[in-house]
């Protein structure tokens, strides 16, 4: 192996990320075969176009660099070397690849599906580990699919690959001991618990609509249809195409002002308070189990406030602080609509620290078998309530 190779496996393995029953496959299968000749490693939420034909020594640097890389942008519509609107495709984090594999658990023989296919990288690894008879791999795009195919044909693997929707699973192939889905996911489909066999394990990133961050759950699937399991750290994958969030700042505020019902009001809350420090903050993945139904985002306004602005999906409710930096107990707040979405941001807050701050690993899913997703903490009987009273 190429020395970049050799340090990404030894930064995996010295991390624990990578089990060591997991090397052979990572030797047997360069990341580097299934990554295309332009793509876009991502360094803190921005990204870079590298070019294997502009400069071949860089290409490789960051095909053995431990970051996520964007294959595809805008569901395949966009063309050039800049980055486009909305990352669609990606070949994922070495160290979350392979945290999500020694998840998985699996043994000799395992049949798995994947869900998400994306470069094939992930297929290959679970072909050379698991022998690719035992795998199948399903994906929703066409066009990365036939290109995930190429690739895995070259590099000598021939899993079975399926186009089509990876929320309906494969049941030709079921049952499976193992389902491995590296989309994100806010629904767990009922399919994926049909098709895996009584004690088998589904390993995904899933989180709640208010952000983009995912916790990857470990779910272990009962004899009665049921699914539980606890959450492993924070990750970011992109979510599965039919369970995005869009909305438009215009139908909140329309007409650029104020609306008439426009509650004001200030917060004692500062942003270090309600915002992420760093891409693995529990924060947000709290805010979002206990304020249903609201997505956020935040920025500097013209006047170089930091503000956080709340969506409600369902009725149009909206609210924003605008963050006293000079005096941060007294920060401006405006919401409006049926919902108080600040109030209910105060008092999920509030659950938390009262709590003592739990990180994303004290928390659990459970899956019942009528459908329903319960998220707990500490132990399956401890519920996390769908949104806390306003005090």
């Amino acid at each position: 192996m190429k020395r970049g190779r050799l340090e990404l496996r030894d930064l995996l393995l010295e991390s624990g990320t990578m089990t060591p029953d997991w090397v052979p496959a990572f030797e047997a299968v360069p990341r580097e075969l299934f990554l295309p000749d332009v793509m876009w490693p991502s360094i803190t939420d921005e990204h870079i176009a590298v070019s294997r034909s502009d400069d071949p020594v860089e290409w490789r640097l960051w095909a053995d660099a431990d970051v996520p890389i964007v294959t595809q942008w805008d569901d395949g519509h966009h063309i050039g070397p800049e980055p486009g609107e909305r990352p669609t495709s990606s070949s994922s984090m070495p160290g979350a690849v392979f945290a999500m594999l020694r998840d998985l658990s699996v043994f000799d023989g395992a049949r798995v599906l994947e869900i998400g296919t994306g470069t094939g990288w992930c297929a290959g690894l679970l072909s050379a580990r698991l022998g690719e008879a035992n795998v199948v791999s399903v994906e929703l795009d066409e066009a990365v699919a036939e290109t995930a195919r190429e690739a895995l044909v070259a590099a000598g693997w021939h899993p079975r690959l399926v186009v089509g929707d990876g929320l309906l699973g494969w049941p030709e192939g079921a049952p499976y001991d193992r389902i491995l889905v590296t989309a994100g996911v806010r629904r767990v489909p009922r399919a994926w618990i049909e098709q895996t066999r009584p004690g088998g394990v589904i390993v995904m990133p899933w989180g709640p609509v208010f952000t983009g961050q995912n916790a990857v759950v470990r779910l272990v699937v009962g004899g009665d249809g049921s699914a539980g399991g606890r959450f492993g750290g924070a990750a970011g994958f992109m979510h599965v195409r039919s369970q995005r969030v869009d909305w438009n700042f215009g139908d909140y505020l329309p007409g650029g002002g104020w609306p008439e019902d426009t509650r004001e009001s200030v917060t004692a809350l500062t942003e270090a308070d309600v915002l992420p420090d760093g891409p693995y903050s529990a924060v947000e993945f709290v805010l979002g189990l206990l304020v249903p139904g609201c997505v956020y985002t935040y920025g500097r306004n013209l006047q170089d406030r930091q503000t956080m602005w709340l969506f409600g999906l369902t009725d149009l409710s909206w609210a924003v602080a605008f963050f006293n930096e000079g005096d941060p107990a007294r920060s401006n707040v405006y919401q409006g609509g049926p919902r108080s979405l600040w109030d209910e941001v105060e008092a999920a807050h509030s659950w938390w620290i009262e709590r003592g701050r739990p990180r994303h690993e004290e928390f659990g899913l459970t899956v019942t078998v009528d459908g329903r997703q319960e998220v707990w903490l500490g132990k399956p009987s401890e519920l996390v309530p769908q949104a806390v009273p306003a005090r």
